[in-house]
């Protein structure tokens, strides 16, 4: 199956990419499944019903969470988690909830993700590609991927219909859940690919 893990909707402030949109336009870029990953925010779970869509179309909710050490695509039970933690606080807590995290674009120039999470274990899946990147940032996760044992994935950190599908990750096994997602992740069941060329980024005041 073929997943964009990465993806901001118009919840999120820099986004205009409504959720409409990408329900209708992610079957037409090749997907089987979304995942909707606002900035510091669940609120997308107010709007779509989780899960396979009529159309066959898988959504999955998740938010992406900055935070001084990088920032952190989070998965589970965490809407009601408050802003300001650190990167060890937000893992710990994921891990205590029984959700799973993702190191978002961990070399990007202006949002390092810091290396001493990775070597202690507290982080163990990686994005390698980001359709934001510079191809500079993506090709550095290579050193991590080489040094320590992480898992690997893509997304197109999409703010935008035309980024839309533009990095994917594509899983061999079916992904049908939160449940499903998780544990493709962590076993590794999984190859990121980027599919089209990158589209010139426009950041919002928070993160990419």
């Amino acid at each position: 199956m073929i997943f964009d893990i990465h993806v901001h909707s118009a919840l999120s402030p820099c986004s205009s990419l409504e959720i409409s949109e990408i329900l209708s336009m992610a079957k037409d870029r090749g997907l089987d499944g979304v995942c909707i990953t606002d900035h510091n925010t669940m609120d997308a779970r107010r709007h779509i019903n989780e899960g396979v869509q009529q159309d066959g179309l898988v959504v999955l909710v998740g938010m992406e969470y900055d935070t001084p050490q990088g920032d952190i695509l989070l998965f589970g039970p965490m809407e009601d988690i408050r802003p300001g933690l650190s990167a060890v606080e937000v893992l710990h807590l994921a891990h205590e909830r029984n959700g799973f995290a993702v190191a978002a674009h961990p070399f990007r120039e202006d949002r390092p993700f810091s290396e001493d999470i990775i070597r202690n274990g507290l982080c163990t899946i990686v994005e390698s590609i980001n359709g934001r990147n510079t191809d500079k940032e993506n090709r550095m996760v290579s050193r991590w991927v080489s040094t320590y044992p992480v898992t690997v994935c893509g997304g197109s950190d999409a703010h935008s219909i035309e980024e839309l599908g533009s990095v994917v990750t594509k899983f061999a096994m079916p992904v049908y859940s939160l449940s499903d997602l998780r544990i493709a992740l962590t076993k590794g069941l999984c190859i990121p690919e980027a599919v089209s060329p990158r589209v010139p980024e426009t950041f919002c005041g928070i993160t990419g």
